[in-house]
C-alpha cells in the first residue's frame, strides 16, 4: 500500500489549473494503481494543507484543482448513493415510574 505522503507528492506534481477530478484521478492511478480511494482523498487534503503551509510557494501545484478534487472525491462514493434510514424516536422514560419501582424493590 502506498503511503499518503507519497500520494500527496504525486498529486502536487500532477495537478495543473483546469484539470478535472476525473483526469487527476486517472493520472494518479496510472502511477499508483494500488492506492485506495480513501488514501487518495487523504493525500489530496494533505497536499492542500502542505501547499497552504508553504506560504504560496506551491511548487507547480494548483491549489484550486486539488481542492476541487478533494471535495469531489470525498462527496462521491464507490458504493453508490448513501441511503439514510428514517429517524428513530427515543422512547420516553418515565423517571417517576422507575423511581417508584426502585423504591418498591428497596422497601421489600
Amino acid at each position: 500500500m502506498v503511503s499518503v505522503e507519497v500520494l500527496s507528492v504525486a498529486l502536487r506534481r500532477l495537478a495543473v489549473p483546469g484539470m478535472t477530478a476525473k483526469a487527476l484521478r486517472a493520472a494518479l492511478r496510472e502511477k499508483h494503481p494500488e492506492a485506495s480511494k480513501k488514501a487518495i482523498v487523504r493525500a489530496a487534503f494533505l497536499a492542500l494543507i502542505e501547499a497552504q503551509s508553504q506560504d504560496g510557494q506551491s511548487g507547480g501545484c494548483s491549489v484550486e484543482a486539488l481542492h476541487g478534487f478533494a471535495l469531489a472525491e470525498r462527496a462521491s462514493g464507490d458504493d453508490g448513493p448513501m441511503m439514510l434510514s428514517p429517524r428513530r424516536r427515543r422512547q420516553q422514560r418515565h423517571v417517576a415510574a422507575e423511581a417508584a419501582a426502585a423504591a418498591a424493590i428497596v422497601a421489600a
